[in-house]
């Protein structure tokens, strides 16, 4: 037999192989029904009660259709194809796909997809997020591992010229991905031009989520109207309960992997999968176990000359008497063994002496390398020391120089006794920068202590203390229904005032100025007296007294972020001022920056808001805790202010020493009292239309604790306000 025809015999017999193994690995629980129509339904699913491992593994088989059609549990997301491999569901879902038309007179219709699971996530590693518009902002919100997650892309194009088929880059079509763990979404959109210039090419804006290369991009979807009522497959992740592995196997009563297979831990999330062990095939999820392989039936691996011994989870190919080698097709062959004589004893002892010998010199090298790792250790702790400049900060704190008479050094060590090791359960909040720990020192003190994303074994970078602020930030005092928080009017008009002196501060008066870059309501902190204090300044950068901006890669918080600075990357000292705007609307009304909540134009507040403004609506949004006829004048004084800081155009916006001024006198109430008549209405610049724009994609996640912790307030560092 030639080459050609032996390596055809070994593909049948593999492919063969692998049918088997497939058919085995699909069986059901004894008695159940194994298919749906196309669909094969292994355990731990079933169609019925008894068959499946639990309620979330239902398939609801439904006769109706022809051939019938398998749908997940009691929901309408239909199911495609069941994976025990990988723990993967492929499935549809007939409203997949959200939609935002347009026509000449505006939005004539909108839609919103909703799409979740309880148990099952949605894969990260195999579905992407999809918009297809010319003037599209297109973004989704979810639940991911128990908390807020919101992303989305940008397309754009002028021209059905412009856009390129099969492409998904940002023209016409866009693509990002999706978190680890999202268990639900909603679609929503936005546009900058209303579809004003692409009315007649691209009436409609589409979104969904979708198996990562079951769709091709096409420029004939931007005029489809009909876009809307296709079906695209997406992948879903299972696993079995939400322990892992280690806590799974302390319950052998209801522990799923069965005899001959091995426990798993999925990147997808909690739970975990079972798979048969190398050599074995079947289901193992079911109580009969994976079963061995006899290879030497079903590959006939060995030669002529060899002797296939089928053996538990493998095989081996044996010689003849006499012949030695490998008795494998693709092994090395048996050949006649040479005539041996017995070794002399005195070479038995020299080898057994050069064993001995070998074995010390092992442990003696592996002792020398310790030790000059240690060295080398402590060495590169020094060197670091001193290049975060450790050396100057003893010098300074011992010489009670810079104001540092306060500050104190603390050792890795330490730190981590104070943190129980950076135990998760001490976790206070999270930034762009790293976590937040809350420690107690063996004096009793309570800190807390933010370690670098950046921070390696050796401590590259060092560990910020700071004292423990008991009272959140003011995302909580607005926002968290907790009756104990004073929000009257006079402490919101406070804590106005401290936050706009503090960033005047930074841009005006600080030796070298200063842009905070990301200015919210969860960056400022309350301490036990509701004083505020600016915070985290991970994403600030200094600029010299000649520079009007700086040109960097979009960071920020959407719904603080300057659109200004979202199309040409360039932050100035009017970006801040827009952030700030921001909070002020907070303040008056009570509301988040972003909300899942009411109908589409609430969405976004700074559009809500100044939608309020025009239409002389103002008092109808101001939260009800301060909208008394006694502070009327003052809380629309305040909202023309908001409405400055918030103008399209940065340059018509006041500069912070202005707006914390302004603030000053409405607090002191010097003056003539301001009149509602009397306020006068800032220029509303209109943005000039832009041309075309580059693709980008922005992504915020929110948690519910992020909040982190500033100096001592005694002592007060300007920038720690």
């Amino acid at each position: 037999m030639g080459f050609g025809g032996m390596f055809k015999k070994l593909t049948v017999f593999a492919v063969m192989v692998t049918i088997m193994a497939t058919s085995v690995a699909a069986q059901p629980k004894p008695g159940c029904q194994s298919h749906c129509g196309n669909i094969g339904i292994p355990y731990p699913f079933g169609t019925r009660n008894g068959c499946y491992i639990s309620s979330d593994f239902f398939i609801n088989c439904n006769t109706s259709f022809n051939p019938p059609k398998a749908f997940l549990s009691d929901t309408e997301i239909e199911v495609l194809n069941i994976s025990l491999d990988d723990g993967h569901l492929r499935v549809q879902y007939d409203k997949s796909i959200g939609y935002d038309c347009y026509d000449s007179s505006g939005p004539t219709s909108q839609g919103s997809s909703f799409f979740g699971h309880r148990k099952f996530s949605i894969s990260y590693s195999r579905n992407k997020f999809t918009a297809i518009g010319c003037d599209t902002i297109a973004y989704f919100w979810g639940f991911y591992m128990l908390s807020n997650y919101s992303s989305g892309c940008l397309t754009v194009c002028n021209n059905v010229s412009d856009v390129i088929n099969g492409s998904c880059s940002g023209i016409g079509c866009c693509q990002t991905a999706i978190p680890r763990g999202l268990q639900a979404y909603f679609f929503d959109f936005s546009s900058s031009r209303n579809h004003s210039s692409v009315l007649t090419f691209n009436p409609c804006s589409y979104v969904f989520i979708v198996e990562d290369g079951a769709y091709t991009f096409s420029t004939s979807d931007l005029s489809n109207l009909d876009f809307n009522k296709r079906e695209y497959p997406l992948i879903l992740d299972w696993t079995i309960g939400d322990q892992t592995c280690e806590e799974a196997k302390m319950d052998p009563k209801n522990y799923a992997c069965k005899q001959n297979s091995a426990c798993i831990d999925p990147e997808s999330g909690p739970g975990y999968l079972c798979k048969c062990n190398h050599g074995f095939q079947g289901n193992p999820y079911l109580s009969i176990g994976c079963q061995d392989i006899n290879e030497c039936e079903t590959l006939k691996p060995c030669n002529e000359s060899g002797t296939c011994h089928n053996t538990l989870g493998s095989y081996n190919c044996s010689c003849p008497e006499g012949f030695e080698g490998d008795g494998r097709k693709n092994g090395t062959g048996c050949s006649p063994q040479p005539h041996r004589e017995n070794f002399p004893i005195l070479v038995v002892a020299l080898g057994i002496g050069l064993s001995i010998g070998l074995l010390f010199l092992i442990f003696g090298v592996g002792w020398l390398y310790r030790t000059l790792q240690k060295r080398k250790y402590i060495k590169i702790k020094q060197k670091l020391f001193e290049r975060n400049g450790g050396l100057l900060f003893q010098k300074k704190t011992s010489s009670n120089e810079g104001r540092l008479d306060k500050a104190e050094l603390f050792s890795s060590k330490e730190l981590e006794i104070a943190t129980d090791q950076y135990n998760e359960n001490r976790i206070l909040g999270c930034g762009g920068q790293g976590m937040v720990y809350k420690g107690m020192l063996s004096d009793g003190r309570i800190v807390a202590v933010k370690k670098s994303k950046d921070c390696k074994r050796r401590t590259e970078v060092p560990l910020l203390v700071y004292e423990f602020i008991p009272n959140g930030t003011l995302s909580h005092l607005i926002h968290d229904q907790n009756e104990e928080y004073p929000r009257s009017w006079d402490i919101r008009l406070r804590i106005a005032a401290e936050v706009a002196s503090a960033i005047s501060y930074l841009h005006s008066s600080a030796s070298i100025p200063i842009y905070h870059r990301d200015i919210k309501s969860s960056n400022i902190l309350l301490d036990e007296k509701f004083r505020a204090k600016v915070s985290d300044f991970g994403t600030s950068r200094s600029i010299s007294i000649d520079q009007t901006h700086l040109t960097t890669q979009v960071l920020g918080t959407f719904g603080y972020l300057d659109p200004e600075y979202f199309q040409s990357s360039q932050f100035t000292e009017k970006s801040d001022v827009y952030s700030f705007g921001v909070v002020i609307v907070e303040l008056l009304t009570g509301k988040k920056a972003i909300s899942t909540f009411g109908s589409q134009e609430k969405r976004g507040l700074v559009s809500y808001f100044m939608s309020s403004m025009e239409e002389n609506h103002l008092l109808d949004i101001v939260d009800v805790e301060i909208g008394k006829d006694s502070q009327k004048d003052e809380v629309i004084a305040v909202s023309q202010l908001a409405k400055r800081c918030l103008n399209l155009d940065g340059r018509y916006r006041p500069t912070m020493k202005e707006v914390a001024m302004e603030i000053e006198r409405l607090r002191t109430r010097q003056g003539d009292c301001i009149h509602t008549h009397q306020l006068k209405q800032a220029e509303v610049i209109a943005r000039k239309s832009i041309e075309s724009w580059d693709f980008t994609s922005f992504s915020t996640e929110h948690y519910p604790n992020c909040s982190i912790t500033s100096t001592s307030e005694s002592d007060v560092h300007p920038l720690m306000l």
